[in-house]
């Protein structure tokens, strides 16, 4: 594995659920809790992507969150804000109300109702580029989108000034392998895996940070995965991948995406950091389902010594 370029520091983002409150309104406690536990465990927080279920919320909503997440956010810590839309218009009024509100990178994916052809890819991402205010992160996830953003495109949008990483959450090494090749000695252009099971295997290779889902209540596994891949301790960055992988089970395991992301909210609700609400199409699985992932959740905290780092909100 090629250990080049990795004493620069690597980011641990984590992709942040939205927290809602019974009346399916966010929870602007639940946002001030996660947020203090994220950055106090040296995370910077993603809002409005896949995990913060960004396909089911209001124009509103959305502007509600920028808006609070932008509130928690201490001096000088980083917020990224996801624009996933099938309406470019909209894309760009939530990137433009996202600067506004002190944010400089947005995340964008590919609209999703229509099968896209590469030249329509090309000029989709180019014009939200050019009329948006923050930079552009583009956000390739085949898982929902349907359709894989090919890497020579990526590498020739990675020419426009205002395009600037690529989150890549596609679970293929050897597409992360490529991407390396082309990108880990640009200063203009950053890669992020968007992928909890390539996370260790894309730090060693010179990505330039990580963006897991289990970071939401473990953040800590991959702030020490990021510390050991800098100081070139490969050896510990694989154990602590074995580590998240495991966890990552206990709320990905026989579920579909929707119902993983309430098992993650269950689990975070445990810990006190936010309700297990919903936003439909997506709905809460039964309480002895709950139970279970509960189970599951404790005896791998148990196993591993997993030290969660919690902090009081008393």
């Amino acid at each position: 594995m090629n250990m080049k370029g990795n004493q620069e520091k690597k980011e641990v983002i984590v992709p942040v659920i939205v927290p809602l409150d019974a009346d399916l309104g966010l929870d602007k406690e639940g946002v001030s809790r996660i947020f203090s536990y994220l950055y106090a465990n040296g995370a910077t927080p993603f809002i409005l992507g896949t995990t913060g279920e960004a396909a089911s919320l209001s124009y509103e909503l959305k502007r509600q969150y920028i808006k609070e997440a932008a509130i928690n956010r201490p001096i000088g810590g980083k917020l990224y804000v996801g624009i996933l839309s099938n309406t470019l218009e909209e894309s760009i009024l939530l990137a433009n109300w996202a600067f506004e509100n002190g944010v400089q990178q947005v995340a964008a994916t590919l609209p999703n109702y229509y099968k896209l052809t590469e030249q329509q890819m090309e000029g989709y991402f180019t014009d939200l580029a050019e009329k948006i205010s923050p930079e552009l992160i583009l956000y390739n996830i085949p898982a929902t989108t349907g359709m894989s953003i090919p890497i020579d495109l990526i590498d020739k949008l990675s020419r426009n000034p205002k395009i600037v990483a690529v989150k890549d959450s596609e679970r293929d090494l050897e597409r992360v392998d490529r991407s390396l090749e082309l990108w880990r000695d640009r200063e203009d252009f950053k890669h992020y895996m968007g992928w909890s099971g390539g996370a260790s295997h894309s730090l060693i290779q010179g990505s330039a940070g990580i963006i897991p889902s289990t970071g939401n209540f473990a953040p800590s596994i991959y702030k020490e995965m990021c510390e050991a891949v800098e100081q070139g301790d490969e050896e510990t960055a694989l154990s602590l991948q074995k580590v998240s992988d495991e966890i990552g089970r206990v709320y990905q395991s026989d579920k579909l995406l929707g119902e993983s992301l309430w098992a993650l909210k269950v689990i975070m609700r445990e810990l006190g950091l936010c309700q297990a609400h919903m936003m439909p199409p997506l709905y809460p699985l039964g309480e002895e389902d709950a139970e279970k992932v509960l189970a599951s959740f404790k005896e791998v905290v148990r196993k591993s010594n997993l030290k969660l780092n919690l902090i009081s909100h008393a």
